[in-house]
């Protein structure tokens, strides 16, 4: 096991956005390449944009996309539980480390008591956007006397902790995805550090957090680059070794900006409800931003594990394409287990107005047969109509039209003769059937076997034929027959 140790940090506010999922990914195959740790923390000191079951939420998306930790909050008998000698990893539990370092902070000169009130910051940043300054903070209270800070405290006065950065400073970084970064103090805020209410800034948490958890990478989105050299400067006031920084490209839409709800889904759970599989989310997400050395497209976690690395995620933002997802879902689809995909399809299926309960092993092969055609599992269903409805369906105008072709009533004798004559509907069957008939009829090509589709089917496309047929079997392809010999011709 290498030292190497990486974690992911959301905050509970709601939904997991599928960049933040990404982001959560590209530090688990990192870790689990190198042979690491990987460490879930819950960011909750913003007390005010909390929501009530986000933490479970986000531990249950996260476990059910196959992202594991090794430290961190779990779900056991239905109550979060911590696993990890470096907790709580839970911030709003760790509020007495955070003070400790910031009164070390204070002594030490690097941060300082600020007692501006809310209306004199506003005010202050309205004069500096009219004037074409950058808005940041102007250092009133950083030469407050001991004494006046006392007195203020004691006549009540609200108070918040900032650092006291030092002037005319570069902070320089090297990120495995940027290259060098560097930035002049000049430029950068006296951050708060701890807030009125007692609570850290995220600032002030993530470093405390890292260094204590012994994390070695600090893997995030591409927001929080100009918010580096204020922790770089906390890293250096406490003493201690700063992390490596791996900032991400942000995902984007088609049209290059951030992708965001206005332009459709971009919660995880909404996701994997449409019917993705988790694998081909997983499959899809690493490719956004990311490229493979040999340009394979279809992974599994394993073949991701061994193959992903942050020098080939690129600086620039990756396109979330929909039809690229689909494709690569489809392709998981196609080659997963059949009964890993029936176990999918089931609570769909129970729920169309079709369903009757069937023969597990005749549902397999009407889904085996069927999924070749979908994008998403939740598309099944409506494939899967078709072998279960005693009549048939014309799906559309082109449908109508192949069977009321004039050859189609002497084609369906002929089919329905050789099918009583079959013993079963097996493979030999199945594949020979149709030469038979076209020995018998002259009818071939479009004329024999999309007219028999349409006949049995509704569809003008779908399925294999001898997938079809015996799925079908002796008793239902005669019943297809007889229907549309009667009802539809």
């Amino acid at each position: 096991m290498s030292n190497v140790k990486l974690r992911f940090a959301p905050s509970p506010t709601g939904y997991l956005h599928i960049g933040g999922l990404r982001t959560a990914l590209y530090g688990y195959l990192y870790a689990k390449r190198l042979g690491g740790k990987y460490v879930l923390r819950i960011e909750d000191t913003d007390q005010s944009r909390l929501v009530g079951d986000a933490t479970e939420k986000l531990i249950d998306i996260l476990e059910t996309t196959g992202i594991t930790f090794d430290e961190g909050p779990v779900i056991k008998d239905g109550k979060i539980v911590e696993v990890g000698e470096n907790g709580p990893y839970v911030q709003s539990k760790r509020l007495e480390i955070y003070k400790k370092y910031i009164d070390q902070l204070v002594e030490s000169g690097h941060a300082y008591h600020c007692f501006c009130s809310k209306e004199r910051l506003d005010e202050l940043r309205e004069i500096q956007k009219a004037t074409g300054k950058v808005p940041k903070y102007d250092g009133k209270c950083r030469s407050l006397t001991q004494e006046e800070i006392d007195e203020k405290i004691a006549n009540g006065e609200s108070y918040v902790i900032r650092m006291k950065l030092p002037a005319d400073k570069e902070f320089v970084f090297e990120d495995l995805v940027r290259g060098k970064v560097s930035f002049n103090s000049n430029d950068v805020d006296d951050q708060v550090l701890m807030k009125s209410d007692g609570f850290p800034t995220y600032h002030m948490a993530v470093v405390v957090d890292d260094h204590l958890m012994g994390i070695t990478h600090a893997v995030r989105g591409e927001e929080w680059l100009s918010s580096t050299p204020k922790q770089l400067f906390l890293y250096e006031a406490l003493g201690w070794e700063p992390t490596t920084f791996v900032h991400l490209p942000t995902v984007l839409n088609k049209d290059r900006k951030k992708l965001s709800k206005r332009q459709g889904d971009v919660a995880t759970e909404d996701f994997l409800a449409k019917g993705y599989l988790k694998e081909g989310l997983i499959n899809y997400l690493a490719l956004v931003g990311w490229s493979p050395e040999d340009n394979q497209e279809i992974f599994d976690m394993d073949e991701l594990i061994q193959a992903f690395d942050f020098s080939r995620v690129s600086k620039s933002g990756g396109i979330f394409d929909l039809d690229k997802l689909n494709w690569v879902n489809a392709q998981h689809i196609r080659k997963a287990d059949i009964g890993y995909i029936t176990d999918l399809v089931m609570p769909y299926l129970a729920k169309a107005d079709f369903y009757v309960e069937k023969d597990r092993s005749w549902v397999e092969m009407v889904v085996d047969a069927v999924r070749g055609n979908v994008n998403v599992i939740a598309e099944i269903p409506a494939l899967m109509k078709m072998f279960y409805v005693e009549g048939v369906e014309l799906e559309n105008d082109e449908a109508k039209e192949m069977i009321k072709l004039d050859h189609v009533k002497e084609l369906l004798a002929v089919f329905k003769a050789k099918v009583n004559e079959a013993e079963s509907i097996d493979d030999e069957f199945a594949k020979s059937v149709f030469k038979s008939v076209q020995t018998e009829t002259g009818i071939k090509g479009k004329n024999l076997y999309m007219c028999t589709r349409v006949a049995l089917t509704g569809c003008c496309h779908g399925p294999e034929m001898v997938e079809i047929l015996k799925i079908l079997g002796k008793e239902g392809i005669i019943s297809k027959i007889d229907f549309t010999t009667n009802n539809l011709i």
